[in-house]
């Protein structure tokens, strides 16, 4: 009995002592919250592109009335062409299921919105996400161009690559090449994915910056440094709908 005591002893000091792998993206108080952010994409058909946003521009409160809409945008550039991509905020899951009931039961928004815009649609996509604990959501100054920039990281997690991510993301905010709107970490769909939210007065302000930023040594260096925890990336120019929050 000594012999177990004392070994277990042993171990709780161990555990006390031991270091406690912790990251700016994985705790802190904007994920307790709760408070979630669900990206969607709907390729649309190359025909009904225009359908498609006439409809929703004329019917979006039907969906508003029942959760709040982050901003809704065209993708001008980046991947496949007559794409819509969308952010909607919940308080937390329990929120989103009530909201779907609720859609699921609302008669005028199935048959105004939902079973006309259903043929219109080629594929649907979503995500589920989380603001990062150091990232609020910013509104930007006027209107402009946004820039969403998604990162696949290494296989790890955010206790491997998020400080260094961080310091990235910080250098381009603090030398004003470019806006933060907000950075997001994927919870559900491909994981080790970062989105961040960029606005831009206008595309080419956006590439003036990017150029500048490429010749700065302190963005070089932390970008260096992000890098190495880095397995691709991509980007998409979005240009928000007039019903848009975010403009």
């Amino acid at each position: 009995m000594l012999v177990l005591r004392s070994g277990l002893t042993r171990a709780l000091a161990a555990r006390k002592l031991a270091p406690q792998v912790c990251s700016s993206f994985a705790t802190g108080p904007r994920q307790y919250d709760g408070t979630l952010y669900e990206f969607r994409t709907y390729y649309l058909k190359p025909s009904k592109m225009n359908e498609f946003l006439e409809n929703t521009k004329k019917n979006i409160h039907l969906r508003t009335a029942h959760s709040e809409l982050v901003g809704y945008w065209s993708v001008e550039f980046g991947g496949r062409m007559n794409k819509v991509f969308h952010i909607w905020k919940y308080d937390n899951f329990a929120h989103r299921t009530e909201v779907r009931k609720a859609l699921a039961k609302d008669k005028e928004w199935q048959e105004q919105y939902l079973i006309p815009n259903l043929a219109l649609i080629d594929k649907q996509e979503s995500e589920i996400t989380y603001l990062v604990p150091w990232c609020k959501l910013e509104k930007p100054p006027k209107e402009g161009i946004y820039e969403l920039a998604t990162f696949q990281m290494k296989p790890g997690g955010p206790a491997l690559w998020g400080d260094p991510f961080k310091r990235a993301v910080h250098t381009h905010i603090n030398r004003g090449y470019t806006k933060l709107v907000g950075v997001f970490h994927a919870e559900y769909g491909v994981l080790n994915r970062v989105h961040v939210l960029w606005w831009n007065e206008s595309a080419d302000s956006r590439a003036a910056g990017r150029h500048q930023s490429h010749e700065d040594p302190r963005v070089v260096a932390a970008v260096r440094e992000s890098v190495n925890f880095l397995e691709s990336q991509k980007n998409m120019l979005l240009i928000p709908m007039s019903f848009s929050p975010l403009k």
